[in-house]
């Protein structure tokens, strides 16, 4: 592994171990980090990828004074490795046992990241309970306000009015229903696969006096039925996993009003590295999020395309949201530790979560992944969005969107 170290090219690693120093890289790279070994089973975590280096990490094996960085010198080797790894990545895909998501497979995957227990996420979540990329108008923006403004923002696009009925593919805590249905007055049926987040939502939607408006279901995107004016998912087709993309939008498209709209805010990875990575066997996908898979933005639109009459009407980058949004939740959560321990996480579970926010944020910083929203039309949606523009400020303020919303602005969400 020395060897491998010894190539890079896009930062500089120093590394200490019983007093020794080594470093890896070129002296003047603009990302340097300094990692202090604890036991030699580091070198052998090397090896094993991104699942040996978390899990290393969380039994205390090593530590860095700034895993962010890291992760983002990681990001910029990656293409490099890409290409090694490209030429056999059909085969190891088709001989690789990843998990299949069928709905007994995929209720166990959520409960054993959702289900860790609703007290858990609120010692780094806001007060809305959203896990997922806040959109910053401002650099004094509150992580609440970052997620409000990515609820509303969900909101215009898709037209939502007091006659409209949403469906919700992927509940959360609650907060977009919440939001949809007390700001904009229309009807929300929402669903999860997770007890614990469908219990809390029921409670919430109840203490909030919008049980008249807003139904939480119990089940799997594949059991749904009816129709509905507008469809949104934010952040669950990452746990739909690959063999079921064109499942999950066929669903979609048959829930969905002819005329109707549907927002899809989905993390993405790059391209070029969908197919090295689909197969493999990660930290993310392993440890954090059995089954899951990021699609690419290529295979989100051949999955559209291949099995429904839906028609993309735009696509917004809110990739720059991400970073300040997982460091927000990361020192949150290291702020939390004496807290966490008191609902029985060990110090392993603790820094696993501190790696995965760092792991997070720095793939979001390097582009290697990123998040967008995508806007879709059923096939008879025919209304002019010559006014349906993101606002030029909003977007400037929170760095570089690459929206292809561009001009004019968004009309305004309705007074609360």
């Amino acid at each position: 592994m020395p060897a491998l170290l010894g190539r890079l090219t896009h930062g500089r690693i120093e590394i200490v171990e019983s007093g020794q120093r080594r470093c890896f890289g070129p002296a003047d790279a603009g990302f340097q980090v300094t990692i202090v070994v604890h036991d030699r089973s580091f070198w052998r975590a090397l090896a094993r990828g991104s699942r040996g280096i978390a899990e290393s990490y969380a039994a205390g094996n090593w530590d860095c004074d700034d895993l962010v960085t890291l992760v983002r010198i990681a990001a910029r080797e990656a293409p490099r490795l890409d290409r090694l790894r490209a030429p056999l990545a059909p085969l190891r895909n088709a001989l690789t046992r990843v998990p299949r998501n069928t709905r007994a497979a995929a209720r166990r995957h959520v409960a054993s990241h959702y289900d860790l227990g609703n007290d858990l996420f609120a010692l780094f979540l806001d007060e809305t309970m959203t896990y997922s990329c806040g959109v910053w108008d401002s650099p004094a923006a509150t992580l609440r306000d970052a997620q409000e403004a990515k609820l509303d923002l969900a909101c215009r696009k898709l037209e939502l009015t007091a006659d409209d009925h949403l469906l919700e593919i992927g509940t959360g805590w609650g907060s977009m229903a919440l939001h949809a249905a007390e700001r904009y007055g229309c009807r929300v049926t929402t669903a999860t696969l997770s007890r614990e987040q469908y219990e809390v939502a029921r409670d919430r939607v109840r203490a909030a006096g919008l049980a008249d408006r807003v139904e939480v279901l119990l089940s799997d995107y594949r059991d749904l039925r009816g129709k509905y004016s507008k469809l949104v998912s934010i952040e669950m087709i990452e746990a739909v996993g690959w063999q079921y993309f064109e499942t999950f939008f066929s669903a979609c498209s048959e829930l969905l009003e002819p005329d109707g709209l549907m927002l899809l805010q989905a993390i993405t990875i790059d391209d070029r590295a969908y197919e090295v990575e689909k197969g493999s066997r990660s930290f993310a996908n392993e440890i954090i999020f059995p089954g899951g898979c990021l699609p690419s933005l290529e295979v989100l639109g051949h999955s559209i395309n291949r099995a429904t009459e839906l028609r993309t009407l735009d696509v917004d980058d809110i990739t720059a949201g991400y970073p300040p949004t997982l460091r927000r939740w990361r020192e949150a959560w290291l702020r939390s530790e004496g807290s966490a321990r008191q609902l029985g996480c060990d110090s392993r579970f603790i820094r696993l979560f501190e790696f995965y926010f760092a792991w997070s944020e720095g793939g979001f910083r390097e582009r290697r992944i990123g998040t967008t929203q995508t806007l879709l039309a059923g096939p008879a949606y025919r209304r002019s969005r010559v006014n349906m523009r993101l606002e030029s400020a909003s977007s400037s303020a929170a760095g570089p969107r690459e929206a292809s919303f561009a001009s004019a602005s968004l009309p305004p969400g309705p007074s609360t």
